[in-house]
């Protein structure tokens, strides 16, 4: 089963990544950054695999390139949280 079947699983993937990138001294921007070029690969090149996916997905398509970078940054705020 890939990271991507299941939400949590995702966000748990996420969660380690960013403590990673932390350790490793990258900056919150440069994390968001990342983040939005994750955000917009994905949007382009996979299908979601769960109804949380699909949320973000359509929210992606709507959203201009600002509103990207935000929802970019509460993706990141939300595995920060665990």
């Amino acid at each position: 089963m890939s990271v991507l079947d299941n939400f949590e699983q995702w966000k748990d993937f996420l969660a380690e990544r960013l403590e990673q990138a932390q350790q490793q001294g990258l900056t919150q921007q440069v994390i968001t950054d990342v983040a939005y070029q994750i955000g917009d690969y994905l949007a382009k090149h996979v299908d979601p695999k769960n109804p949380e996916e699909r949320v973000l997905a359509d929210l992606w398509s709507v959203a201009d390139e600002k509103e990207q970078h935000a929802l970019a940054n509460m993706m990141v705020k939300l595995v920060q949280q665990k």
